[in-house]
């Protein structure tokens, strides 16, 4: 007898519809599946084969074919096990054949036969939506990630025999249809109110999430580089619910969603370690996952000491950081993970962390000219605000200045900057002032005769790249639009200036 039962398989960050075909026939006893599986899902052979001896229910002695259409189609995981047990339990006549209709299921089997959580369950949910499935049968550890696609029915188990006894009888177990979580959208435990002084690198941080500038902090040891960077997320343009689904499939596929947390309600903030590899930044693998680029997306990348990280590591940003997703090729194919992240950087001015103050900088001209110059000049071309960030004095740090703002009074500058953008880029693909095209720049960002004036003579004093020269334009149409103006005048491009000299102070050395 044939049956069949949908699945699905992830290649990237996409999901694709599997049908998984099942024969079971006369002839001498073999299991054979094919349709481009990896090793992991031909494992799926001995695990059904023992958990359904386990739950008594044995295979027939026949012949089993199992086929995964589309063959061409890469399949790895193992998702698989639970629609190949229930299709293979259909062909022998243990199931009826009309009880798989419409139903998609993935799941891992153990050899006792119950059911385990795996990986990417919330974008093959979305997938299953919107292709019609009726009924989608996931693990009961995974029940709470798929139940946040609405419109979609979604059922949880914690073994086989619950599942075919739901599939026999029609009947959904009471813990099944568990109701989804509330994400929390939006809550965060640190807060900018935190921070005392620094003015001016609030300043830029402001700056750098209304219009999602790439910002780096330049200071000693000590400054509030670190505590500053964690709490930008908090003041960072609200977090919508579609956004919400769009980062949690990206983490769900990297398996960091758990019962508890089924979705992400933050926007990301991922700080990796300097010691981590290439592959660990971009993404890699035979089939590629998600690196710490697509992790970052709609978020923020931290690099810390940011001259402590690999050059090769570094110079992976580049593209990224214009095109705003990562390409990666392996012989199964070219893979695509959106990378929209705000690259936030922080570094010492040397290796002791105290240059530009001689009476307490012990580094030699050139260790500092080398520490500095680990930092290419195109990455750095990419950087919208380089800051500095001083030490604090003994009054700021003991309370006795004015306590700074609050993130949610922040935020309401943010979203108001935003809601221009918003305005200004209706029926497009832009949503922030950084991601103006060249070719665009004079639509949108246009300068009255003072702010053209000034812009010159810096692009000739400065000897600054055309990148260079569009960054600063941008970032002053970020400020003008804090400030609710439509026109960038001079206070604008002075205040965006300003933001570009630090690097050449630094990188002038």
């Amino acid at each position: 007898m044939f049956s069949r039962i949908l699945s699905a398989a992830i290649v990237g960050i996409e999901v694709i519809p599997v049908s998984v075909e099942a024969d079971v026939s006369d002839g001498l006893p073999m299991f054979t599946m094919v349709g481009c599986l990896t090793s992991q899902v031909k494992e799926a052979e001995d695990r059904v084969r023992t958990s359904l001896k386990n739950i008594g229910t044995a295979l027939p002695p026949k012949r089993i074919t199992i086929n995964m259409s589309p063959a061409d189609i890469l399949k790895s995981g193992s998702r698989f096990d639970l629609p190949v047990a229930l299709g293979i339990l259909a062909a022998a006549g243990v199931l009826p054949a009309k009880a798989l209709e419409g139903v998609m299921a993935i799941g891992e089997l153990s050899l006792s036969g119950n059911l385990s959580g795996i990986t990417g369950v919330l974008p093959i949910a979305i997938r299953a939506k919107e292709i019609g499935v009726r009924t989608l049968l996931v693990p009961a550890a995974n029940l709470a990630e798929a139940r946040n696609v609405e419109g979609l029915s979604a059922l949880g188990f914690s073994s086989l025999p619950d599942v075919l006894s739901y599939l026999k009888s029609g009947i959904v177990p009471g813990d099944t249809a568990a109701a989804g979580n509330d994400p929390g959208l939006n809550r965060y435990d640190l807060d900018f109110s935190d921070i005392r002084g620094q003015e001016a690198v609030k300043r830029a941080a402001l700056v750098a999430v209304s219009g999602f500038h790439n910002l780096l902090l330049i200071g000693p040891p000590g400054s509030g580089k670190t505590m500053l960077a964690r709490r930008i997320p908090s003041i960072m343009p609200e977090l919508t619910r579609e956004e919400s689904l769009e980062i949690s499939r990206i983490y769900s596929i990297a398996g960091l969603l758990t019962p508890e947390r089924p979705i992400m309600g933050v926007r990301p903030f991922r700080s990796p370690h300097h010691t981590m590899s290439p592959q660990a930044l971009a993404g890699g693998g035979a089939i590629p996952k998600p690196g710490e680029l697509t992790l970052a997306h709609r978020g923020i990348l931290f690099l810390d000491e940011m001259p402590e990280f690999p050059r090769k590591v570094l110079e992976i940003l580049r593209q990224p950081l214009e095109d705003r997703e990562i390409i990666i090729s392996r012989t199964a194919g070219t893979f695509r993970f959106p990378a929209n992240f705000l690259l936030l950087a922080a570094m010492n001015p040397c290796p002791c962390g105290y240059y530009p103050d001689m009476n307490r900088c012990v580094c030699q001209p050139g260790d500092i000219s080398r520490y500095i110059n680990r930092i290419s000049q195109p990455l750095l071309d990419r950087i919208d605000l380089c800051v500095e960030c001083p030490q604090v004095t003994y009054e700021e740090l003991t309370g006795r200045e004015k306590q700074g703002r609050t993130s949610a009074e922040i935020r309401q500058e943010v979203q108001k900057a935003h809601e221009m953008q918003k305005r200004r880029f209706k029926g497009t693909e832009l949503h922030f002032n950084s991601e103006i095209p060249a070719g665009r720049i004079n639509e949108y960002c246009r300068m009255d005769e003072k702010a053209e004036k000034l812009l010159e003579n810096a692009f000739r004093k400065m000897s600054l790249s055309a990148r260079g020269y569009h960054r600063i334009v941008k970032v002053a149409r970020t400020i003008a639009d804090l400030d609710g103006a439509e026109q960038i005048s001079s206070v604008h491009i002075s205040e965006a200036i300003c933001c570009r000299m630090i690097d050449k102070k630094y990188w002038g050395y």
